[in-house]
Parts: C-alpha cells; structure tokens; sequence
C-alpha cells in the first residue's frame, strides 16, 4: 500500500470520527447548523478523495447519503433518531468499504449491505454500481428545468459584422424553452435619425433547460465582440453555485477568477474581459512615469459591478480561499511522524542519558573537577531534549473519550436506559503508548457502568432520581500522573451482594474479615459478578480481573469509591510516560533502588525526636500524622550486616492518589533521570519492582513500585 493511499485511510478515518461525533452531538442539539455542515463535510470530502484514487465503489455509497444530507442541509429533511442511527450506520459502513476497498478485499456481502442500508435511507434501491455512478454524475452536473434570465444588448455594428439577434435567440430554443422574450428598443432613435444598418435592440430572455451556464454563454460565442451579455441564474441555481464552492477540492493556490469558472458561476469570456478591465482600470493610463495610478478593483468587485455573478457567490468564494490559505499555512507548519519513529529517537535519548550519566561518574573518579561545567551544561541540554521528544509523543485524552458517546449511545438504546455522557478533561496530555493500551480497559468500564451501574428510567423514577442517568469521564494531573475517573450516579455497589457472591464460588471464607475496600476490590477477581443474569455486555464474571492486569502492567493503579443508591467512581492513577522518568535514588544495604520523584513528598531522619515510631505496629507519627512505613531491608529479605545497624537510616515519605507511606533507606543518593528499562519475565511477578535502569557505573538499579509497597505498608499496620 502506498503512502497516498494510507494517507486517504487516515483521513477518512479522521473524518468519519469527526461525522460520528457531530451526529451524536446532533441528537441533543438537531437544529445545529454547524454540525449538519460538519457531517455533510464529512462525506463530502470521503467522496471526492475516493473519487481522485478511482475507489467508486465508496463514492457510489457516499454519494446518495450526501444527497441526504444536503436535504438536511437545506431544511426538506430534519434529522431525527431513525435517521441519526442510520447515518451512524452510514458511517461504520463506509469505513468497511475503506478498509475493504484500499486492501483490494471488496466482497459480494458488504456490495449488498451497503444497497440495503441506502434502501432504508432513501427508500430507493440502487439497481446496480454503474447505475448510481450514472445518477451521481447527473446529479453532479447541476439542477435541471430551471429559469435563467438572458440579457443581451447589441451593439451598433452588430449587423454589418453579419450577426443576426434572431437566429441565437432560434438556436437557443434548440437546446431548451424560451419561457418569455421582452425587446428592449429604448435605444432606438427617432426614424429620421436611425440607421438602417445600425442595431439598436436588445432582449431579456427567461430560458429553461437542462444545460450549465457555459452551455448558454456557447450559444453567443461568435456574437461575443458585439454584444454584452448577461446570464442570470435563478435563485435556486445561485444556491446551487453556493453548494458547489464549498464542495469544490482543496487548493489553497487557486484563485477567484478559478473558483468561479470552475463551478460554473461565470464564463471564460466574462472572465478575460473582467480581468482586461482590471488590468487597464477603464483604459486611463497614468499621465506620466511619476503619476500614482489609482489601485485597480479587484475582480470580483469587477465581476460583481458587470452582473456576471451575485456579490453572494463572490463571497463564498472568497471566504473558501481565506480558509484554505489559512489551512495551507498551518499545516505547512506541521508534519506526520511514524509512531515507531518517535518511539526509537525516545530510546536513543534514554541511551544518551545514561552516557552522560557515565561521563559524570568517570569525571568525579578521575578528579576532573574542570568537567564539571560542561557536563552539567550537557546534562541540562539532555533533559531539554528529553523533555521536548516526550512531548512530541503526548497526545489529549479528550479524542478517546469521545469515542463513548457512540458506546453510551448504542449501549443505552440497547438496554432501553437514557443515560447522557458528560466529559472533563479532554485536553489533559499524556503518552500516545499510554493512551493506546488504556482504550480497552476504559471500554469495559464504561460499559460495566451503563450496564451494572445506572438503573432503568422507571427504577431511578421510583427512587426519586431523574429518569436520566449521567456517567461522567473526567481526567486530570496529579503528581506525575495522570488520573482518569469513571463516575455514575447509578445504584452502587452492594458489598453484601459482593460478599455472599465471593463466599458462594470459594473466593473467602465466611468468617473471613475484610474491610469494605477489600470487598469492593473483590469484583476485580476473576469469576465474581453480581449481575443474576448475563447478557452480551457483561455478568459472566469475565473482564474486570483483565482490566486491572492490564492497568497495573501500565505501572498504574485502580481504585474504586462507591455508595448504595448514590453511585460509583472508578479512579485510574497511570504514569504519564513508560520511557523516562526524574528518579530519586536510595540505597539499602549497598544496593540501589530508584522511586518515582514525582511520588517523593519529603526525605527526613529516623532518628528524630520530633515524632513518634513504633516498630511494633509499624506506623509512625510524624508531625501529628500517623503513616504505615516498612523497612527495605526487611520487605526485599536483603541480609543485614552488623556494621549496618549502627548505620544512620532515613525516611522517604512517599504519595501516590490519597495514600501515603514512609520508606525506610540507608542512603538518599539524590535525584537522576532515569531510563526505564523492562524486567525480565523471570521477575514480571515480582512484588514491589515496576521495573530497572541502568546507572552511569553499568550497574542494574530496580524501581519500586510505589502503590504496591504502600499497601503492603497499609496492611502491616493493620489499614485496609
């Protein structure tokens, strides 16, 4: 596949997610103009680019729809639910035909869907491919049994160059109807004073006919020297020509005059005279060489002032070429770049970090103390390129989300439910990686919640709740993270529901005591559902142990907040990049271990009597707040030496979401950036590791995970 050709896929699908959109937006606001444009757009632009790589059988599905939708447009159709649901079928139809049609895998079966679909859009079953490209062409080519206004004034030696008014006017009755003929004699002088040979009559002719404007103009071709003429279009052609500049392909480099002709609005011949006027301004040359000539008008002022064309159509036109100029300009400033590509120059600078970080260790052994300048001006420019190649890589969150309207639209007419999308936090930034593996994870999500969560209008009625229900996807940055929420107002979770559920498939014990956020974590296990009865959404039990194995191989965590009859939030914490990370590096036991330091709150001795510690319960006080801590030494089973416990020992006060914990190190080794590097499957399984670097010296340094030493923290201490 070429690269023009992947272009085109992109595209539409960046076109068919916009249409998507619009028309989801359309169903809470259907008199929008500016969405039925944005939808009609859509499938225009498919249409025409499908048209320019020769792809018809996209163009003969695309064509009616947007005939439909120019109905809409004009206000002959409006749009309702029937009709927003088969548009959005319109839409995942075509993107079938895209991927079929460019992967050369054209089948008999979407050939047939595709003509049943425009049966029910339409209520017209096409009868073949060739015969809607032969209806498309037509259609194309313009309105037809249409008035158009002639006006044609002769000059006076029309008759001595042999031109004969009557047989155009004869000839022109060949092609359609003279409607009406009105002769204009005002100019003709007294009959004494007339000459025989002179012309002085001019015509306005009311003509119908299946023809365009430059069909007419041909008419008068050779009469085009003595004669002004004038071809006006009807209201309904004007509109027609209003239509066509908006549907004409994109240029940025052609002009007015070029636009004009192109559609049809003007002839070749008005043209070459307007821009003859423009060029001579009335035939007055400037007096002499110093003299200012008065700036010409511009042609469509031109155009306009001769009743060529309507000052409308010029305005269209005019503002068509702003915006594709303005377009041209911005995208001259942007540039596609392969994903894998940016994610190699990432890893490069992550190999250029750790270099540099070995020239400085190599420095500071061998005493180079004149180094030191240059290599922290070095180390400042890395962390510059570090930052800006991570940056490339962001991308806004808002694009995914808005991916569920579609899913809470079908889900909710599926399970009969009014349920209404709100979002927040569509332009906080994070990895594009990031944002490609959280897509399935938040489907489910969204979906449990639809499902599980939000009651039935006539439920949420009986319990005093409006009939709709919301669901909220919010995101926002929180410590280096990135914190995304699924939150409903629906039913809730009931922990004895999940309790009886777990104790009925072995799951715990019935004397079992767990806390009510150890019950709710529990429909993460694998088999649990409260749901009676399955369906095609969810109650199976399958899916939410996925979801939180997939959450958790992204380095973040899920938590989750609930109230019977008030609702449910499902809050996600995920890094905001999988490459490089500020990491704050502590030792235990000669061995180094490197923590998030966006999760670090503050760093503060063991030994102090400012607060109170107690080994036993594993908490300590400090400063009025009473936080869980564990020993590395001790969690890690790292063999303690003698010399060791004499040692000073430090507390590293960590945050991650609402939950804090302290770490007890031997050493603060200060901040460094740090490349992450994966782990090995041998320790994928490994408890309170997320994962290693490489440090200046080669040496191999691990990376705690910071949420899951905090819970084994909580649980030492006895919080849940």
């Amino acid at each position: 596949m070429d690269d023009a050709t992947q272009t085109f896929i992109q595209e539409a699908d960046e076109l068919l997610v916009q249409m998507e959109d619009a028309l989801l937006a359309l169903e809470d606001d259907p008199g929008n103009e500016e969405l039925i444009n944005s939808v009609f757009r859509a499938m225009h632009t498919i249409k025409g680019a499908a048209g320019i790589f020769g792809f018809d059988p996209i163009v003969t599905f695309t064509h009616p729809v947007e005939t439909v939708l120019d109905t809409v447009r004009s206000g002959a159709r409006s749009i309702d639910s029937e009709l927003s649901a088969l548009l959005l079928e319109c839409k995942d139809h075509t993107a079938r035909l895209v991927a079929e049609v460019t992967a050369s895998e054209l089948s008999d079966d979407t050939l047939e869907q595709g003509a049943a679909l425009l049966h029910r859009l339409t209520g017209e079953a096409p009868a073949s491919v060739k015969d809607q490209v032969e209806g498309a062409a037509e259609e194309a080519s313009g309105p037809a049994n249409e008035n158009w206004l002639i006006s044609l004034e002769f000059k006076a030696d029309a008759f001595r160059n042999g031109i004969d008014p009557v047989s155009f006017i004869n000839y022109l009755s060949n092609m359609g109807e003279v409607v009406d003929l009105v002769l204009h004699d005002d100019r003709l002088p007294p009959a004494d004073e007339a000459d025989p040979e002179s012309c002085y009559l001019g015509f306005d002719i009311v003509f119908r006919g299946e023809v365009a404007k430059s069909d007419i103009a041909s008419v008068f071709e050779f009469a085009e020297d003595d004669c002004d003429i004038r071809i006006l279009p009807p209201d309904d052609i004007e509109q027609h020509f209003l239509e066509l500049v908006d549907e004409l392909p994109e240029d940025h480099t052609r002009r007015l005059g070029e636009m004009l002709l192109e559609v049809g609005a003007i002839t070749s011949h008005e043209l070459s005279e307007s821009l003859q006027i423009q060029i001579t301004q009335d035939g007055t040359p400037p007096e002499d060489e110093e003299s200012e000539k008065p700036p010409s008008a511009p042609v469509g002022e031109i155009l306009v002032q001769r009743k060529a064309v309507s000052e409308a159509v010029v305005n269209k036109a005019l503002g068509r070429q702003a915006q594709e100029r303005q377009k041209a300009t911005q995208e001259a400033r942007l540039i596609r770049v392969n994903s894998d590509k940016l994610g190699r120059l990432i890893n490069l600078v992550g190999e250029l970090v750790i270099s540099n970080a070995a020239i400085k260790l190599m420095t500071e052994k061998h005493g180079l103390n004149d180094m030191n300048e240059v290599i922290a001006s070095a180390e400042h420019l890395i962390e510059e390129i570090r930052d800006n190649a991570l940056q490339l890589r962001m991308v806004q969150i808002g694009e995914t989300f808005s991916r569920f309207r579609r899913v809470v639209r079908d889900v909710s007419k599926e399970l009969d439910k009014e349920i209404e999308l709100v979002i927040n936090g569509g332009d906080t930034e994070l990895d594009k990686t990031v944002v490609e593996k959280i897509n399935d994870p938040l489907t489910h999500l969204v979906r449990n919640a639809l499902d599980h969560g939000i009651e039935s209008p006539r439920e949420r009625a009986r319990q005093g709740k409006p009939a709709k229900g919301t669901l909220e996807l919010n995101a926002y940055h929180d410590s280096g993270h990135i914190v995304i929420q699924i939150k409903d107002d629906g039913a809730g979770l009931d922990k004895d529901k999940i309790r009886a559920k777990a104790e009925a498939i072995g799951m715990i014990k019935p004397d079992q005591v767990l806390s009510d956020k150890e019950l709710y974590q529990l429909i993460f296990a694998p088999g649990l559902s409260t749901k009676e009865k399955a369906n095609n959404l969810s109650g199976r039990g399958v899916g939410m142990d996925v979801v939180r194995r997939n959450i958790e191989a992204l380095r973040g965590i899920i938590d989750i907040d609930t109230e019977l009859g008030a609702g449910t939030t499902v809050t996600i914490h995920l890094p905001l990049t999988l490459a490089i990370i500020d990491g704050f590096m502590v030792g235990a036991e000669n061995e180094r271990y490197i923590i998030p330091l966006s999760m670090v709150e503050e760093c503060v001795e063991m030994d102090s009597g400012d607060w109170e510690l107690s080994e036993e319960r594993r908490y300590v006080n400090l400063r009025g707040e009473v936080l869980p801590y564990l020993r590395l030494t001790s969690f890690l089973e790292i063999p303690t030496s003698d010399s060791a416990r004499d040692k000073r020992e430090s507390l590293v006060i960590v945050r991650i979401g609402n939950n804090k914990a302290g770490f007890v190190v031997d050493e603060l080794h200060g901040e460094l950036q740090t490349v992450i590097k994966p782990l090995g499957k041998i320790f994928q399984g490994f408890k309170g590791i997320s994962g290693s670097t490489v440090l200046g010296s080669g040496e191999v340094a691990l990376i705690l995970d910071v949420q899951g030493l905090i819970h084994t923290a909580m649980a030492q201490m006895g919080v849940h």
